[in-house]
C-alpha cells in the first residue's frame, strides 16, 4: 500500500465511509493528505467575560447568576442564563436545548466555548460548548483542533482518525518543488509540512507549514498558466482583421465620446486581433467604466471582417440585456450585422432555429449564457469569443467556447478590481488592459455610512426619490430568518418595507433561492419600473443595467467584504442621475468604522481593493479564505500577496533556465502540472 492507494486501504473505511469520501472528492490516500482542514480550534486560556469581542469566537469561565431560562415558544426553544466573573456578566444563549437547565444548575464552575455577536440587547455568546467540569477544558487547553469540510454522515473524528493513517504513507519523495526553490525561500520539507498542516502544535508551527503550500499552489497555478500561454503563444491568427469604416462612422455618430483609456484599450485590442498571434486579453475595468462598449466594438470587427464574434454573459437576464443594446445599436447606426440570442430558456424550436441561423453563417454576433457551449451549437466561423464578468466563469467554460472555433481570439471583461502587480501574476495566460477612467458624464455616487437610527430618515429619502420617479435597491445578508443571526432577512424585510412605504410603492425581493426564470421577471419588470424598490440578497451583484436606480441601501454592511460592497454600490450611478449609496451598520467596532470608511470617501475599486489589502494584511490565518476571484484550497491572493509575488517571480526564473521543464529536479513538478492541466481537459468535455 502507498499513497497512490484507495482511501478504502485504510482501517475503518468501508464501502460507505468510502462512498462519502469520494463525495468529498478524496479517492486516494494522497488526495486525502492534501485535503486541509477548513479551520482549526484554538484552545487558549479563558478570557475575562469584560474583554469578549463582538465577532469573536472566546472562552470565558464564570459561575450562573440568576436563573436558567428556557422560552416556550412553538418553533423554538431558547435556553438562557447569565455567566458572572469579576469584571461582569455575560447573557448565553442555545437553541433546541431545553435539558441544559437541569444539567447547568448544579453550580461550580463553567467553561464556555463560542462566539459573542451584538444582540439589541448587548454582546451575547451564541450556542458555545459547554466544559464542566471545568477540568474537561484543561485537557485541550494550549492544543489547534483540525476542522474539516465536511458530507453528510462523514464526522469530524472520522477524517481526523482516517488523516493519521494516511501521514504515514506522506514521504518527502512526494516532494514537487525543486530542491533548490524549497532551500532558497527556506521553506518545510514536505513530510513535516503536511504533518503540521493537519496537527499543528502550535499557532507558529501552523504559519509556517502553510506557507509551504500557499507557494507551492501559487508555483504551479502560476507555471499552468505560463505553460498555455507558451502553447498559445505558438498559434499563429489564421483570421484577417481590417479596420472597418463602419466603425469609424459609428464612434462618430453615437452621442458619447470614448474616453481616453477606452480608446487606449481600444487600440490594443485591434492590434491583437490584426497581429500575428491569437489574442488573450484580460480587460480590467472598474464598474460603469465602459467595458461593454469595448466588447461590442471587438465583435463589430469580427462581424464586419467576415466572421463570427460570440458574448457569454452570466445570467440569462444580463444576456438579453446586451442583446437588445446591440440590436439597438445595429439598427440605429446602420451596421450590416445579424445578431442571435440563444440561451438556456428558449424553447426546443427556438434553439434549432437559432442553431441554424449560426450554423449557417446568417448571424456574424451570438450573444448568449453558457448555452453557447452546449454540444448542438456549431459555429460557421467563430474569431473571437468575449466573456463578460470573468470572475463568474471558470477556465473550462472560457477553454470550451474557444473549442468551439479554430483558435478564436479570447477577450475576457472582468470587474473585480485587483491592483495591477496581483493580476500580472495571476492573470500570467492573459495580456492585461485596464480602463482606468470612468465616462465623463457619470455622476460620482455620493456615500454615507449610518448606524440603525438612520433606517427612518433612508425610508423617508428613499419615498421622495420614488416620487421623483426614480427606484431604489435594498440590500440584505440573508433569506430568509436565521436562529442565530440578527442580520436583516429578505423576505421579512420587505415585508415590513411595503407596509411601511404604503400600497402606492411596490416592493418585491430577490434572492438566490427562486428559479431563474423567476428572479429573471423579477429583474425585468424593475428594469421597466414596475418596481420601485428591490430589495435582495448578492444575487443582483451581477445584473442588468438600470439606469434609473439611484439609491443603494445595504443593510448590515459589515457582514460584506470591501470589494462585494463595492461592486454592489456599481449597480447604481449608471444614468444621468445623482446616485447614493447608503451603508447601515449595527456594528460599532472600531474594524468596522475603518473598513467602511474607506468606501464612504472613494469610489474607485482599484483603491478600495488596495486599501482591502493593506487592511487585511496577514488575514485571519486560521479561517481558511477564497478569494473570489480564483479558487484555491488554502491560498488567498490579497492575504498572501508576498507569497504570490514570490512565486511569481520563481515561475519567471524557472521558465527561463528549463522552459519545458525536462531537467531531473523538475520533472515531479511537471508532471503534477501537466495532471492539473489534463484534469481541467477532462472536466472541460465532461
Amino acid at each position: 500500500m502507498n499513497e497512490k492507494s484507495s482511501i478504502s486501504a485504510l482501517k475503518g473505511v468501508g464501502e460507505k465511509t468510502e462512498q462519502m469520501f469520494q463525495k468529498l472528492n478524496i479517492r486516494r490516500i494522497d488526495d486525502l493528505i492534501r485535503y486541509y482542514p477548513a479551520r482549526y480550534e484554538i484552545f487558549e486560556e479563558p478570557v475575562p467575560i469584560s474583554e469578549a469581542k463582538e465577532g469573536k469566537t472566546c472562552t470565558v469561565a464564570g459561575t450562573v447568576f440568576g436563573r436558567i431560562q428556557v422560552s416556550a415558544g412553538k418553533r423554538l426553544q431558547v435556553t438562557t442564563l447569565h455567566l458572572k466573573d469579576i469584571t461582569g456578566t455575560l447573557k448565553v444563549i442555545w437553541f433546541r436545548m431545553p435539558f441544559l437547565r437541569n444539567t447547568l444548575s448544579r453550580g461550580g464552575l463553567l467553561i464556555l466555548r463560542g462566539r459573542v455577536v451584538r444582540r439589541r440587547e448587548g454582546l451575547v455568546m451564541e450556542h458555545p460548548e459547554i466544559y464542566y467540569p471545568a477540568e474537561k477544558y484543561t485537557e485541550k487547553l494550549h492544543t489547534m483542533q483540525p476542522v474539516y469540510h465536511l458530507t453528510n454522515g462523514l464526522t469530524n473524528n472520522a477524517i481526523i482518525k482516517a488523516v493519521h493513517q494516511a501521514l504515514e504513507y506522506a514521504n518527502d519523495n512526494q516532494d514537487i518543488l525543486p530542491a533548490n526553490l524549497s532551500s532558497a525561500r527556506g521553506l518545510l520539507p514536505y513530510r513535516e509540512a503536511v504533518a503540521k498542516m493537519h496537527f499543528p502544535k502550535s499557532k507558529e508551527e501552523y504559519i509556517e507549514a502553510r506557507e509551504r503550500f500557499v507557494y507551492e499552489e501559487f508555483l504551479v497555478f502560476i507555471l499552468a498558466l505560463r505553460r498555455n500561454r507558451q502553447d498559445e503563444n505558438r498559434a499563429g491568427n489564421r483570421f484577417y482583421f481590417y479596420d472597418q469604416p463602419e466603425i469609424d462612422r459609428f464612434l462618430r455618430e453615437i452621442p458619447f465620446e470614448l474616453t481616453g483609456a477606452q480608446n487606449r484599450v481600444w487600440d490594443e485590442i485591434r492590434h491583437d486581433m490584426q497581429g500575428d498571434y491569437v489574442m488573450s486579453r484580460l480587460v480590467q475595468g472598474d464598474v460603469g467604466s465602459g467595458k461593454t462598449i469595448l466588447a461590442f466594438l471587438s465583435l463589430f470587427l469580427a462581424g464586419l471582417n467576415g466572421y463570427q464574434g460570440a458574448m457569454m454573459a452570466p445570467t440569462e437576464v444580463l444576456a438579453r440585456q446586451h442583446y437588445a443594446n446591440l440590436i439597438s445599436m445595429l439598427d440605429e447606426y446602420h451596421l450590416p450585422l445579424k445578431a442571435e440570442l440563444l440561451t438556456g430558456s428558449m424553447t426546443a424550436a427556438q434553439k434549432r432555429r437559432a442553431y441554424a441561423r449560426i450554423e449557417s453563417g446568417e448571424v456574424s454576433i451570438i450573444i448568449g449564457t453558457h448555452a453557447l457551449i452546449q454540444e448542438k451549437v456549431t459555429y460557421h466561423d467563430l474569431a473571437l469569443v468575449v466573456t463578460d464578468e470573468q470572475h463568474r466563469f471558470g477556465v473550462k467554460q472560457r477553454e470550451a467556447l474557444a473549442g468551439k472555433g479554430s483558435m478564436p481570439h479570447i477577450l475576457v471583461m472582468s470587474a473585480t478590481p485587483i491592483p495591477r502587480s496581483l493580476a500580472i501574476i495571476l492573470y500570467g495566460d492573459l495580456d492585461i488592459s485596464v480602463v482606468d477612467e470612468l465616462p465623463k458624464n457619470r455622476l460620482p455616487i455620493k456615500n454615507c455610512v449610518v448606524d440603525t437610527g438612520y433606517r427612518e430618515k433612508a425610508y423617508a429619502f428613499m419615498r421622495r426619490q420614488v416620487a421623483e420617479g426614480r427606484q431604489c435597491y435594498v440590500i440584505c445578508p440573508m433569506v430568509e430568518e436565521s436562529e442565530s443571526l440578527e442580520a436583516e432577512n429578505v423576505t421579512d424585510y420587505a415585508r415590513m418595507l411595503s407596509e411601511e412605504l404604503g400600497g402606492s410603492i411596490h416592493v418585491e425581493c430577490l434572492h438566490g433561492k427562486m428559479k431563474q426564470q423567476e428572479k429573471d421577471e423579477i429583474m425585468e419588470a424593475f428594469g421597466r419600473n414596475e418596481i420601485q424598490i428591490l430589495v435582495s440578497t448578492t444575487v443582483i451583484e451581477v445584473g442588468i443595467d438600470v439606469p434609473n436606480a439611484t439609491v443603494m441601501m445595504i443593510e448590515n454592511s459589515e457582514r460584506f467584504g470591501l470589494a462585494q460592497l463595492h461592486q454592489l454600490r456599481g449597480r447604481v450611478g449608471r444614468g444621468k442621475y445623482q446616485s447614493y449609496c447608503i451603508f447601515m451598520t449595527s456594528s460599532d467596532s472600531d474594524e468596522t468604522k475603518e473598513r467602511l470608511d474607506i468606501l464612504n470617501h472613494s469610489n474607485d475599486g482599484f483603491f478600495i481593493a488596495s486599501e482591502d489589502l493593506r487592511l487585511r494584511g496577514p488575514g485571519d490565518l486560521f479561517g481558511i479564505r477564497q478569494s473570489g476571484i480564483l479558487d484555491f484550497r488554502i491560498a488567498d491572493i490579497f492575504q498572501d500577496a508576498s507569497i504570490l509575488k514570490k512565486a511569481g517571480e520563481d515561475a519567471s526564473g524557472l521558465l527561463e533556465e528549463d522552459p519545458l521543464l525536462e531537467e531531473p529536479d523538475h520533472r515531479k513538478l511537471r508532471e503534477y502540472i501537466d495532471a492539473k492541466l489534463q484534469q481541467i481537459m477532462l472536466e472541460t468535455t465532461l
